[in-house]
């Protein structure tokens, strides 16, 4: 993003000395990593990453215990321990870190630094999602007891919203740009392939002039919060508890990615009701929304999902489950809501539920208006506004609603255990940069964005930053 409705300076990323595994430690870089903390969903994968290696970096963002509090502090004590066991090391001058994935038809470059916080109204870190009190106070109580931020946010910028083209090919990289093609010319600190199949390299950037054109550069921009809304809610509380003494908690780790250059991808993160029944929740629906069943496996399932008006998307209702359609072409110009608006369901008899065209009236009753016509119409904010509130009366908290981004793994939480899986629809970026450029916050777990760094290759200590 650009400068553009910035009052202050851009993006101030300071160098810090990473906090890294010894390789020599561990059986490898591989089994130490995991994904960031709230994309370990599932109790048999928290096992799989504690059993992989016992200095998996799990044990540090999600502790065991008999209570939060003793959870924290054992993080803490871990966190100790291995420092003075040799197993986590600092590196020996500060820098700022060329971070790079590299797959299958991906390849994503970035930077990883302690970025200075901002106020939300100097509009430097854009967020698009709301956060939930509980899960911030929860990491903010684990960044306490560990005096470290444990893995980086994913933030976005886009380096050509004010740079001209013809000017810029002219003259090649520069800024952060150059400074990174620079690093991956030379010898990685570490390199590993993680089971997802991603390879993963890190650079360190120490030379002043390289670190003074990477802050030229950003300084200009603004960053969209792609990663680690509860995170950066977490930074701020934490920054606000410390204040005024200046210290390291006025900065928290992230990876600065430039979206030009490396276009992330998007994808929906899915809800699991664990207490309401599909056939419940579907007999609610009648009336409100168009049922149909859809033939399995889950990707033909999601095939429909993608594209509802598809007339291969035959309606097979299945007894007891079907509704009338009831949108007319009066949706495609209605106040809220749309209708394009679609939702997968599954349950434990491995069925799948198609669920669209929703009632317009029903729509204007329910979804708040005075926010933009891109909000209201966000499967999301219909989701949340009208079936979880109105239809079905699902409570707004973690027993009732669970958050996951592998469809897979949601349907397969269901089957094992009951309830209901709401399968959801990506959200394109150029909406979420839109909404969030005007101030105005989605729904809660909206959007995915990946790919996501891998926690556990470059730590952040607040001691010895």
């Amino acid at each position: 993003m650009s400068r553009t409705g910035l009052t202050r300076d851009g993006l101030r990323l300071s160098p810090f000395r990473g906090l890294r595994y010894a390789p020599e430690r561990v059986g490898s870089l591989a089994a130490v990593t995991s994904p960031p903390y709230d994309v370990v969903v599932r109790p048999d994968g928290l096992h799989h990453l504690e059993t992989a290696d016992p200095y998996n970096i799990v044990r540090l963002i999600l502790p065991h215990g008999g209570s939060p509090d003793v959870c924290h502090r054992r993080a803490g004590e871990t966190l100790r321990r291995w420092r003075a066991e040799g197993v986590l090391r600092a590196d020996p001058e500060p820098a700022l870190y060329v971070y790079e994935q590299y797959g299958e038809g991906l390849l994503q470059r970035g930077l990883i630094g302690a970025l200075r916080l901002s106020p939300p109204e100097d509009r430097v870190v854009l967020p698009h999602e709301d956060v939930m009190p509980d899960v911030v106070a929860e990491r903010a109580a684990l960044m306490r007891a560990t005096a470290a931020n444990l893995e980086p946010l994913l933030l976005t910028y886009r380096s050509d919203e004010d740079d001209n083209r013809a000017a810029r090919d002219a003259r090649g990289p520069h800024g952060a740009t150059a400074v990174i093609e620079r690093a991956v010319r030379r010898a990685p600190l570490l390199t590993t392939t993680t089971e997802d199949g991603l390879r993963h390299r890190l650079w360190a950037v120490t030379d002043p002039a390289e670190l003074a054109e990477v802050d030229a550069d950003l300084s200009r921009r603004q960053a969209l919060i792609a990663d680690g809304h509860h995170r950066w809610a977490t930074y701020l509380r934490l920054r606000a508890e410390q204040r005024p003494s200046p210290g390291p908690w006025d900065s928290g780790l992230v990876l600065l990615v430039d979206t030009a250059r490396h276009p992330l991808r998007v994808r929906a993160i899915h809800r699991l009701l664990p207490r309401l029944r599909l056939p419940e929740a579907l007999e609610a629906l009648r009336g409100s929304f168009r049922v149909r069943r859809v033939d399995g496996p889950l990707p033909r399932a999601l095939k429909a999902l993608s594209d509802p008006a598809d007339p291969a998307n035959r309606e097979d209702p299945g007894p007891g489950t079907a509704v009338p359609a009831i949108a007319t072409a009066a949706t495609a110009t209605m106040a809220a809501g749309s209708a394009d608006n679609a939702f997968l369901l599954a349950g434990d008899d491995g069925s799948f539920h198609l669920v669209d065209q929703p009632d317009p009236a029903l729509l204007a009753r329910a979804v708040p208006g005075g926010r933009p016509r891109a909000w209201r119409t966000l499967d999301a904010t219909v989701l949340h506004s009208v079936l979880l509130e109105r239809i079905w009366g699902v409570p707004d908290d973690p027993e009732h609603i669970r958050y996951i981004h592998d469809a897979a793994a949601a349907v397969e939480q269901v089957e094992r255990h009951g309830g209901t899986a709401v399968l959801m629809r990506p959200v394109r970026e150029e909406t979420v940069r839109q909404l969030a450029q005007q101030g105005v916050m989605m729904p809660r777990k909206s959007t995915s964005f990946g790919p996501k760094p891998a926690t556990g290759l470059v730590l952040r200590s607040l001691t010895t930053d």
